[in-house]
């Protein structure tokens, strides 16, 4: 049985300040806790109930096991409705980016994005096609919000993110800078080479100012019908789509 203070604490898990402070995040669902436990994570606890706990993939010694019931569960989870098994797990410290780590590849960099199931879903793609990291501005959504982790459905743990200021970034590199503009070229004839960063901007304002200063190859999805835009996670599988069959 949960304690008081383990519900709390837990709890205070689902709020930004407190992840930060403690350095934990949430995930939830059986699928994605084991991407996790196969990944390269620190699993600080599990919590399961124990009609499913069959299911539990075998676990480090080292990791806090709970069993509890179905009315504890809905206490501690960020869902409506609950699937069973929650897991606390250790916040990586944002590694410092080598440049020379993204040569003969494309890497996805966001600029602003600010909806987590966007997010989340642009995780998931880039894991989908093969693309080991992401770059984020400071002001894009936390990737570690529980919404965010929930559409990842696990492919944050096979992801690389790297979070900092963009213009500096792209200012120390000279790998070619493709953004998602407008009045770029088309998508399907671009001369995309074999490496480059790929920006997609904020849902609503687009690339910021700063960031397009640095972009080199604008680049559009042509508009056939009569959209006034398109979702920037779908920008995001189609640029992913196109680069892989570019690149095959």
């Amino acid at each position: 049985m949960l304690s008081k203070s383990q519900i709390s604490f837990i709890k205070s898990l689902h709020q930004k300040k407190y992840r930060k402070e403690h350095g934990l995040f949430l995930v939830e669902g059986i699928k994605s806790i084991t991407e996790f436990i196969k990944s390269s994570y620190q699993i600080h606890s599990v919590f399961y109930n124990s009609e499913q706990a069959h299911l539990l993939p075998e676990l480090s010694a080292n990791i806090n096991l709970f069993e509890v019931n179905n009315v504890e569960l809905g206490k501690i989870s960020t869902l409506q409705t609950p699937q069973g098994f929650l897991a606390v797990i250790n916040i990586p410290k944002n590694k410092k980016l080598e440049h020379n780590e993204l040569r003969n590849q494309f890497t996805l960099v966001l600029d602003g994005v600010q909806d987590p199931g966007n997010m989340g879903t642009i995780i998931r793609t880039a894991d989908w096609f093969g693309f080991k990291k992401i770059i984020c501005s400071d002001d894009c959504v936390e990737v570690f919000n529980p919404k965010t982790v929930q559409a990842t459905m696990g492919s944050l743990a096979r992801v690389e993110i790297y979070t900092g200021d963009l213009a500096a970034i792209l200012s120390k590199s000279n790998i070619p800078v493709f953004g998602a503009l407008l009045n770029g070229e088309s998508i399907y004839n671009v001369d995309w080479g074999n490496e480059g960063f790929v920006i997609l901007g904020n849902e609503g304002k687009g690339i910021t100012p700063a960031v397009i200063e640095k972009v080199n190859k604008p680049v559009t999805i042509p508009r056939v019908g009569e959209a006034e835009s398109l979702n920037v996670a779908v920008s995001a599988a189609i640029f992913c789509a196109e680069l892989v069959r570019v690149k095959n």
